[in-house]
């Protein structure tokens, strides 16, 4: 019996994507493809989730991937602020579930203070029963003790737990550690996923 659903926040709660950046700094293709491959898709990315390092490491960290578009790398790890906002479905959601006897928390890799500084995109956090995120725990997710460290936290049993996430190696590991896991795309068809598991 599912009672606690557990939500990914970036590109499930909130809207995020790399072709945000794209159309606010109207960068060409080959400059985005540039700052995707220095940042994003990097280590330092990682450290940039976890918290361990300072903004400024950080930043430095990206532009040694690639020197040739330094200015470009502080001008988005700078300005991501409103980039990432909120879904519009994302607090009546939350709500609707809570009426009706779940409790709601999130688990997310999401940016620390540099590009997280996005108090519209987490406006729906107060409506939950809590969460971790990872910069505040030194964990990322696909990491097993992030999952674990969760159920701990608010003694939850992972068989009646569903989490949502848009990336599948995420959800795997959910799923390894016993709880029940669905590949966000559309809150439509999570919902229609959720009946399944007998949601209400």
């Amino acid at each position: 019996m599912i009672k606690n659903i557990i939500f990914d926040i970036g590109n499930v709660l909130t809207d995020f994507g790399w072709e945000k950046f794209y159309r606010r700094f109207q960068y060409s293709e080959e400059v985005f493809q540039r700052l995707a491959a220095a940042t994003v898709n990097t280590q330092a990315w990682h450290e940039f989730d976890r918290g361990e390092w300072t903004d400024e490491q950080v930043i430095n960290a990206f532009v040694a991937n690639d020197p040739g578009i330094e200015k470009e790398i502080r001008e988005v790890t700078r300005n991501m602020h409103g980039i990432v906002t909120k879904r519009e479905y994302a607090i009546g959601w939350i709500q609707e579930l809570t009426q009706k006897g779940y409790k709601v928390y999130v688990l997310s890799n999401f940016a620390r203070k540099l590009a997280g500084e996005c108090a519209d995109a987490l406006g729906f956090l107060p409506y939950t029963d809590g969460g971790i995120l990872s910069y505040q725990d030194k964990l990322i997710k696909p990491d097993p003790a992030i999952y674990k460290l969760l159920m701990e936290r608010y003694d939850l049993v992972p068989e009646e737990c569903v989490f949502l996430d848009d990336l599948e190696r995420n959800t795997l590991a959910a799923q390894q550690c016993g709880m029940h896991a669905i590949v966000f795309t559309t809150k439509e068809a999570a919902e229609e996923e959720l009946r399944k598991l007998g949601v209400k």
